[in-house]
């Protein structure tokens, strides 16, 4: 990992900002724009000025939902890449992890895991047209599919464990792709998960977005949800893995809760393994957001920029 970033911590509200975005007062009209899928990267033009990578269907919107909202509140148009959405091969043996991960969505089998990720692609695609932010699915697979036999052979490893040798390429790969997009989008800022929980398709990430970072990108880490809220010192234990500094700034979302948790609701497959619940997700979602600054009318999202 080549970043060099120990954080830095604003003593006042005076830190919050507006990501290059205004705060609107309008809210999202849900009969007018809807969300526009592309089809591949060559699609992404110079329109998108905000792009949030999301190693999952889902995490993005976990994580950084109001703030999406207060994009297109603005009249900005975001854009969602998920980048780990690719389907197992029709013949594909299964490992005994993803047997395992597999059985909190109902499925035992190669076909019960087709399924479950096109039902997973048209919840995220509900989601997003609910937010009215364009996303783009890459066809990379999720871990627990990796490999024959299979790179990570329990939740251990896939959570907490370190990255296989052989999905370095991956990476490699990954970071390549995001270093052209800047390429031709040298304006655009980034956002990308910190890497909390250290779940390794999140990893990944994190080292690909690296290289936009060592090229002086604009690039905001958000808090990996729920995993940040699960273990309360994660997140000052993945900040001190990565070393270095680190300041953070904050978006205020007060007025765009409900929305993005309607659009959490729309992820069905995900709440009850996620959360135990819906109603158990808008509680834990409310009350991280505002344990960021206990200020009891503030909602936040916090993200975090390498120094």
């Amino acid at each position: 990992m080549r970043t060099r970033m120990v954080c830095v911590y604003p003593d006042s509200l005076t830190c919050i900002q507006r990501l290059y975005f205004s705060q609107s007062s309008e809210t999202i009209s849900h009969g007018g724009k809807r969300a526009l899928q592309l089809t591949s990267t060559k699609d992404i033009t110079r329109q998108y000025r905000h792009i949030f990578l999301s190693p999952h269907l889902d995490d993005v919107v976990y994580a950084c939902g109001g703030t999406l909202g207060m994009q297109v509140s603005s009249g900005l148009t975001p854009l969602v890449i998920s980048v780990f959405t690719g389907k197992p091969a029709a013949n594909q043996k299964l490992s005994p992890l993803a047997v395992d991960v597999l059985r909190d969505w109902s499925a035992s089998d190669t076909q019960g895991a087709i399924r479950v990720m096109e039902e997973r692609k048209q919840e995220d695609k509900a989601a997003l047209d609910y937010l009215q932010a364009d996303y783009l699915w890459l066809d990379y697979q999720e871990a627990i599919y990796r490999g024959q036999p299979g790179y990570y052979a329990d939740k251990a490893q896939l959570m907490g464990g370190e990255v296989h040798t052989t999905d370095r390429s991956l990476d490699s790969e990954l970071g390549q792709l995001l270093v052209d997009l800047h390429d031709q989008l040298p304006d655009t800022a980034w956002y990308a998960p910190l890497g909390i929980g250290r779940h390794v398709d999140h990893q990944i990430l994190f080292s690909a977005v690296d290289r936009l970072v060592q090229r002086g990108a604009k690039v905001y880490f958000y808090e990996d949800f729920p995993y940040v809220q699960r273990d309360k010192g994660a997140l000052d234990a993945r900040l001190q893995e990565l070393g270095g500094e680190f300041e953070y700034t904050l978006v205020e979302t007060s007025e765009m809760l409900p929305l993005k948790l309607a659009a959490a609701d729309l992820y069905a497959s995900q709440i009850q393994s996620n959360f135990g619940g819906r109603e158990a997700m808008h509680k834990t979602m409310d009350s991280y957001a505002h344990t960021i600054r206990p200020v009891e009318t503030i909602r936040l999202e916090r993200y975090w920029i390498a120094r």
